[in-house]
C-alpha cells in the first residue's frame, strides 16, 4: 500500500489540502508532517519528496503565480505600470477565480502565524522581484521596472486584502480595476497644482 501511494499522481495536490485542513482545525505549530500525510492516506517519505517542509505545503502554489505573471508581463504590450495590472487581473482570473473560501482560510491561517507572515512576505518580495525581471526583460529601465511593479503590487494587496474580507463579494479582478483607478487618481491630484493657489508676486 506505500509503495502505491508513492506513486499516486494526485499526492500533492492531497498532500495540499490535508494541510489546509488541518492547520485550519488544530494550527499551524500543532499540526505535525506525519499528520498530513496520514490525513492525505501517504507517508511521511512522500510528503519530504513533494516538500521541504510542512510550509511548503501551503505556499506550494507561489511557482505557479510567478509563471503567470512573468508570462503575461512578457505576452502584455502596455506602458509598465498597465503591463503589471493586466499581470495580476490574469493572476486573478486564472488562479484566484473561485476559490475565495479557501484562500480565506489560507489567509486565517497565515495570519495566526509570525512564521508563516514572514514566509509569506518574502514570498511576495520573490514575486515582485520576478515581476521587475520580466520587465526589466522587455527593455524597461532598472527605475521604471522597480516603480511600476511596486505600484501594480501595491494595488494588488489592497484589492486582495478586500477580496478576502468577511462580506465582499466583488470579484478580485473588480477590486484590481478599481484600486488602480484610485491609484491613478491619487498620483494625478499629486501631480496637479494646487487649485487657488497663490501666484508669486514678480518683483520688479
Amino acid at each position: 500500500m506505500v509503495g502505491m501511494a508513492r506513486w499516486q499522481p494526485d499526492a500533492r495536490a492531497r498532500l495540499e489540502a490535508a494541510a489546509l485542513e488541518l492547520f485550519h482545525e488544530r494550527g499551524f505549530e500543532q499540526t505535525k508532517v506525519t499528520d498530513i500525510a496520514a490525513r492525505a492516506g501517504l507517508d511521511k517519505r512522500t510528503f519530504y519528496r513533494l516538500f521541504g517542509d510542512k510550509r511548503e505545503a501551503l505556499f506550494s502554489g507561489g511557482k505557479l503565480l510567478e509563471d503567470v505573471l512573468v508570462r503575461a508581463v512578457a505576452e502584455t504590450d502596455a506602458a509598465p505600470f498597465e503591463t503589471v495590472i493586466a499581470a495580476f487581473h490574469q493572476v486573478a482570473n486564472e488562479i484566484f477565480a473561485d476559490r475565495r473560501d479557501l484562500v480565506r482560510v489560507r489567509q486565517s491561517i497565515i495570519e495566526s502565524s509570525p512564521e508563516l507572515q514572514e514566509r509569506d512576505l518574502r514570498k511576495t518580495g520573490s514575486l515582485a522581484a520576478a515581476v521587475a525581471a520580466a520587465l526589466r526583460a522587455k527593455g524597461v529601465g532598472e527605475t521604471t521596472a522597480t516603480l511600476a511593479t511596486e505600484s501594480g503590487a501595491t494595488v494588488f494587496r489592497a484589492a486582495f486584502a478586500r477580496w478576502v474580507a468577511p462580506g465582499c463579494d466583488a470579484s478580485l479582478a473588480d477590486l484590481i480595476t478599481e484600486m488602480a483607478a484610485e491609484l491613478r487618481a491619487v498620483t494625478s491630484a499629486s501631480a496637479a497644482p494646487a487649485p487657488n493657489a497663490a501666484t508669486p508676486t514678480r518683483r520688479l
